[in-house]
């Protein structure tokens, strides 16, 4: 496999790393408000110059955050810029990296210009930026997250070791982000409604009958360490049981005794009632031979 294609300054430091000085000052012939706020670092824009993110890898907004947030921002403003790019598309347009939130919830509370601070980032920069910022506000639910690793190993060549060292996670957690994805759709659903936490989807993983016991889960209130259980002991139950042996009668352990003392090996005797067979056990190639001697006509041949 080959390694990340953007070998850039690495972002595992987290969306910080981008809010010092290297930012992109708007010019200021290129707003329409002419407002450029050089000696803070960031520049004012008009909210209709900012788009949604396509690489963007949350897709749930809860509205409720929406609203309180405009409520903050009427009283104190907006308290961090909206980090974004050009967009490639549109020469008009800057497509949203970190801060979706804020921008949704600026328009909600009737603003008219966001502080912003412009980037110029290739794709794979972008959706790393957005996965640090989510994960770190803790914005994301589980499955995003795991769609999220999937797109920068589908598309940007990573490995789990490299998104382990890039977003600052342990391998095994982003392995287990990424084991959700194969859980049946219905139980993906639950999983972002928020019904079902990360813990209960990750013992359904592998579960026959994951779909039923996600509803018991929520019928329930079941707790991880009791869905857990449930799926230990449905696994048992749904195993066959090893057909029961038909005990031998006196006549045939008797035969078998007989011929153990003749041959000087251990031999068994399985029956039914449509015939059985005869195993002669030995533990060596001269004892093979002696059977083999036995078993021969005059002429030395086996018949």
């Amino acid at each position: 496999m080959s390694p990340p294609k953007s070998r850039g300054p690495r972002l595992g430091r987290g969306l910080s790393a981008l809010l010092g000085n290297e930012t992109v000052e708007i010019p200021k012939e290129k707003t329409k408000t002419g407002i450029n706020t050089e000696d803070k670092g960031f520049s004012v824009m008009p909210v209709e110059f900012l788009v949604q993110g396509p690489l963007q890898p949350r897709t749930n907004f809860a509205q409720e955050e929406i609203d309180a947030l405009a409520k903050s921002i009427k009283e104190r403003g907006i308290l961090q810029p909206i980090l974004v790019r050009p967009s490639p598309a549109n020469a008009d347009e800057y497509e949203i990296i970190a801060g979706e939130r804020r921008w949704r919830a600026a328009q909600a509370a009737q603003l008219h210009e966001v502080p912003v601070i412009i980037r110029e980032l290739n794709d794979e920069e972008v959706l790393e930026v957005a996965l640090i910022e989510n994960i770190q506000r803790a914005d994301l639910n589980a499955l995003e997250e795991a769609l999220g690793y999937r797109r920068l190993i589908d598309d940007f060549d990573h490995t789990q070791d490299s998104l382990a060292t890039v977003l600052g996670k342990s391998r095994s957690h982003i392995a287990n982000r990424l084991r959700l994805l194969v859980l049946p759709d219905g139980v993906k659903k639950l999983l972002t409604e928020g019904t079902i936490t990360a813990g209960h989807a990750r013992a359904l993983i592998g579960a026959v009958n994951s779909r039923e016991i996600a509803a018991e889960i929520v019928k329930k209130g079941l707790n991880v360490r009791q869905v857990e259980q449930l799926i230990k002991t449905s696994k048992t139950d749904s195993q066959p049981k090893a057909p029961r042996k038909k005990e031998k009668d006196p006549d045939t352990l008797a035969l078998e005794r007989s011929l153990t003392d003749i041959l000087g090996l251990n031999v068994e005797i399985d029956f039914s009632d449509s015939g059985g067979r005869v195993v002669v056990r030995y533990k060596n190639l001269d004892q093979l031979d002696d059977i083999i001697r036995r078993l021969s006509d005059g002429d030395g041949h086996v018949g």
